[in-house]
């Protein structure tokens, strides 16, 4: 009965990051498209690969376990892609809009990293052994993920803090380092 109850779970978790990596699909391209360096460009379009790869992984899951992915709409990666979104109509240019993305894309794959790692643990103690090194590859890969945007967020916020620098001594004190208003969008100091 209790092992019932886990494999319930488990296959509740597995359809939360099923519908995650679904929503995620949908999300990447948009952040390729806003960013400007890149290296980040290729980053996220790079992670739209590995995530449709994410996806099939899942879907052979389901298959052993003779279940459907759908069902359950994960609610925080909505919630995070909510947010991304909001970044994305943030008035931010250049590096200063890119430190923001990896700020989001990060904050997804945190939520990613505890997702995988939990159904890892689950599917080791249900004996899923089959399972096991198909969630391991996807933990590794969002780790390896998480790291290159940790060593982009390295050269780029340096950048942004330039950037932003730059544009309070070229713009004048009204406005502030972090963003530029509207209207002000083409300015630049000459």
């Amino acid at each position: 009965m209790a092992n019932d109850a886990m494999r319930e779970l488990y296959v509740a978790e597995l359809r939360d990051l099923y519908n995650a990596e679904t929503q995620l699909t949908k999300a990447l391209p948009k952040m390729a498209k806003a960013a400007s360096n890149s290296e980040l460009r290729q980053a996220f379009e790079e992670h739209l690969r590995q995530t449709s790869e994410q996806v099939s992984r899942l879907e052979q899951i389901f298959e052993m376990l003779e279940e459907k992915p759908t069902g359950k709409k994960c609610l925080g990666m909505e919630g995070l892609v909510k947010e991304g979104a909001e970044t994305m109509k943030e008035d931010y240019e250049g590096s200063i809009m890119d430190a923001a993305l990896i700020g989001a894309a990060q904050r997804v794959e945190h939520y990613e990293i505890a997702g995988y790692g939990t159904v890892r643990e689950f599917a080791e103690l249900l004996g899923e052994d089959e399972h096991v090194p198909l969630l391991e590859q996807t933990l590794e890969e969002e780790k390896e993920t998480d790291e290159k945007l940790t060593q982009l967020a390295e050269q780029i916020n340096v950048q942004a803090q330039e950037e932003a620098e730059g544009e309070e001594e070229g713009e004048g004190a009204e406005e502030t380092p972090r963003r530029r208003a509207s209207g002000n969008r083409s300015r630049r100091a000459a």
